[in-house]
């Protein structure tokens, strides 16, 4: 107890010095935990927007990730509806799941006849009220721009198709799709528009989109019925190669945050979806998706659903991919962020390190007199080692409990700020937060990290005390 009376009474000795060695400190870890705040709200928002839209682990056929996005019919799941059972029978498996639902991806082309404009679209077929039931997940409590899928509840034939293909088709005014124009205003296509009409005048049943696509439109609708104005059609290659359409009624655009997404997305029932890729076949899928209670699960449930498909369904040689691998930008923006992380917190520590040994080289020096009196009256070396970490460690003790009041007001400020940005790629923006509380492993590392660079920031000058020779020191004047 006396040495930390001695220590504390030689802090408060020179105050000022004191002082702005602890603003440093504080300064330095409120810096590291709002970027490290920062970074872990940004990497827990993108993990739950992929885990709400692709869940946390895929099975598909082995090569369909790489290889099988312009050929689903080569990488479908037959029988899918027994690995659905089987997994989410699975004794081991049962507790940790939340949603089980196959989907199928397709290309193909989309058209509205009406306006004569086609539109390439990567679509899904999938099951609405699963779907909506994979939004709702946010483990963490974040800010979610996930809204429900209207396709829940509605006609076999509905679909609902992204604010890009909503633009491309001209059926913003219908689909009543805020800030987007129905048709552009440039001169080529006001031309484009009297040359349309002046044919429909000469021949009204010529259509402005390609030929094939309209001949094969005509089938899906008797002459006579009168037509909405948000049908489409979708036009896509069956398993066999042959052409097969559906006619369509997209009830809602949405926008899906990512601009390259959003213009190629519509999404349809997975019955309808499979008669388009599969016809009079048996209908398969090119994915399942496994959504868990939570993403800490994530090793277990690989490792039964790896052991699970190599027993019962070895023959069609099926993979489980997780979230990260099927979302790559993810480890991108994590190792992104982390480097950035690492690089300001070793450019703090290291201002932070010779900060402090400045101030305990300084204290040292004035000191000598003092050291080298108690040497002389029997403190050993070890004594007075200890003495200047201890001073060190009360330093560090100080500006961590600062340090983590300054944070707590700062966040605050911030996420109380409305203060938002739109990330690369991205057509919304999103509100800046910091998460530093609910970051643990973030929180402990500061804190720890920092009474670490102080104790060793002041070892060498607390070394050089010790070894003091005590002549010289009562000799110094």
């Amino acid at each position: 107890m006396n040495l930390w009376m001695l220590a504390l009474r030689n802090l408060l000795r020179n105050r000022r010095r004191s002082l702005a060695t602890l603003l440093a400190m504080v300064v330095g870890l409120t810096a590291i935990l709002l970027f490290g705040g920062y970074r872990s709200n940004i990497l827990y928002g993108m993990e739950t927007g992929f885990v709400q839209f692709s869940g946390h682990l895929q099975v598909q056929r082995r090569g369909y990730f790489v290889d099988g996005g312009d050929n689903p019919t080569a990488y479908g799941i037959a029988g899918y509806q027994r690995v659905i059972d089987a997994i989410s029978g699975d004794t081991e498996l049962a507790p940790l799941l939340r949603v089980v639902t196959p989907t199928l991806q397709l290309g193909g082309i989309a058209g509205h006849m009406e306006s004569g404009h086609t539109r390439s679209v990567l679509a899904q077929g999938l099951v609405a009220p699963d779907i909506n039931r994979l939004m709702q997940w946010n483990d963490y409590g974040m800010f979610s721009y996930a809204q429900p899928l209207a396709l829940e509840g509605t006609a076999p034939h509905a679909a609902v198709i992204g604010t890009g293909v909503a633009r491309k088709l001209q059926l913003c005014a219908a689909l009543q799709v805020p800030h987007c124009t129905n048709a552009s205003t440039n001169a080529s296509t006001n031309a484009y528009t009297s040359a349309r009409t002046s044919a429909a005048v000469q021949a009204p049943e010529a259509p402005a989109v390609p030929d094939d696509v309209a001949a094969l439109s005509a089938l899906e609708r008797s002459p006579d019925a009168e037509r909405p104005p948000t049908r489409i059609e979708m036009l896509v290659a069956t398993a066999k190669g042959a052409p097969n359409v559906a006619s369509l009624q997209a009830i809602k655009a949405v926008n899906l945050g990512i601009k390259a997404i959003d213009d190629m997305y519509l999404a349809m029932h997975l019955p309808q979806a499979q008669r388009l890729l599969y016809g009079t076949q048996a209908p398969e899928v090119t994915s399942i998706v496994v959504q868990l209670q939570h993403t800490a699960q994530m090793p277990a449930a690989r490792a039964r659903l790896h052991a699970l498909l190599a027993q019962d369904f070895a023959a069609q040689d099926l993979e489980v991919l997780d979230f990260r691998m099927l979302n790559p930008m993810f480890g991108q923006t994590d190792e992104f962020m982390a480097s950035m992380f690492g690089f300001i917190a070793l450019l703090i520590a290291v201002i932070v390190l010779f900060t402090i040994a400045n101030t305990m080289g300084t204290a040292v020096v004035e000191r000598t007199v003092e050291i080298g009196t108690l040497r002389a009256m029997g403190q050993r070396c070890s004594g007075i080692r200890r003495l200047f970490l201890c001073e060190a460690l009360l330093l560090g003790a100080a500006g961590t409990v600062l340090g983590l009041l300054a944070t707590a007001v700062v966040a605050w400020a911030i996420n109380h700020s409305g203060w938002t940005w739109t990330p690369p790629g991205y057509s919304y923006a999103y509100l800046v937060l910091v998460r530093v509380w609910q970051d643990l492993p973030l929180l402990a590392g500061s804190i720890v990290g920092m009474l670490a660079v102080t104790l060793t920031s002041a070892w060498w000058p607390a070394r050089r005390a010790a070894r003091m020779d005590i002549v010289d020191a009562l000799r110094h004047a």
